[in-house]
């Protein structure tokens, strides 16, 4: 059963969890599963997908309950007027804070502008050796999309040399083959933390990341999402 976030007579949100797609995709035929069937038939209504996350990806995703509402958060989303917050852990030290202006290629061979902000949570160190290294350098980060490109943020960590653990194609070969031997980890870590809808909705929604981006967390001696969240809300308060 999905887990929901947010429901009222228009808008219901869910916890997506890693692995599951959005929706049926011809670039993904082994899938069985689809979000936007299981929560119809959980709640027993007809849903509509407002925007779209990584099959990989975990975290807040936003469905209408109406044609009208989804038009109406499709425009908000257009004119970039959504506010979107992931979390990521990756390998190296990132800088304190990165302004990411790198223009991304789609599938189409179409250039387009993409832009990110990278806010650093916190740095871990751990005696594990991988190659010429008897260590391993590790981030967690915050990142904040303002465009909508495809595999965004995964192609922008790529660019920076601080890839996202667990991603494929994007990632390090190295360090995915690590967590998956020693650890048995394969999912990618990158979740969908929050999502801010403006006036007239003004609503934020915030999900917990799952149980194996938390474990992963621990093994690498990183601080906790929700400690830091508390922590940074106190301050705005």
């Amino acid at each position: 059963m999905l887990e929901i976030l947010y429901q009222d007579d228009h808008l219901i949100a869910i916890n997506k969890p890693h692995g599951l797609l959005v929706h049926r995709s011809p670039i993904a035929a082994d899938a069985s599963e689809f979000a936007i069937q299981m929560l119809r038939d959980q709640i027993d209504q007809y849903v509509y997908p407002c925007h779209r996350i990584d099959r990989k990806t975990s975290g807040v995703l936003l469905f209408a309950k109406d044609k009208a509402t989804q038009a109406s958060i499709n425009s908000l989303f257009q004119e970039r007027k959504v506010d979107k917050q992931y979390i990521a852990i990756v390998r190296g030290w990132t800088e304190d804070e990165s302004h990411i202006d790198y223009a991304l290629t789609n599938d189409k061979g179409i250039t387009q502008d993409a832009v990110t902000d990278l806010i650093t949570l916190d740095r871990s160190e751990v005696d594990i050796p991988l190659g010429k290294y008897s260590t391993q350098r590790y981030s967690l980060v915050l990142l904040k999309p303002h465009t909508g490109r495809m595999h965004q943020l995964r192609k922008h960590m790529a660019h920076l040399r601080h890839p996202i653990i667990g991603d494929r194609p994007h990632g390090c070969n190295k360090q995915n083959r690590l967590f998956r031997e020693k650890w048995n980890m394969m999912s990618m870590m990158l979740h969908a933390k929050e999502l801010q809808l403006p006036v007239p909705f003004d609503l934020t929604i915030e999900a917990k990341q799952s149980v194996v981006f938390t474990q992963v967390l621990d093994l690498l001696k990183l601080t906790s999402v929700e400690s830091i969240f508390s922590e940074r809300n106190k301050s705005i308060l």
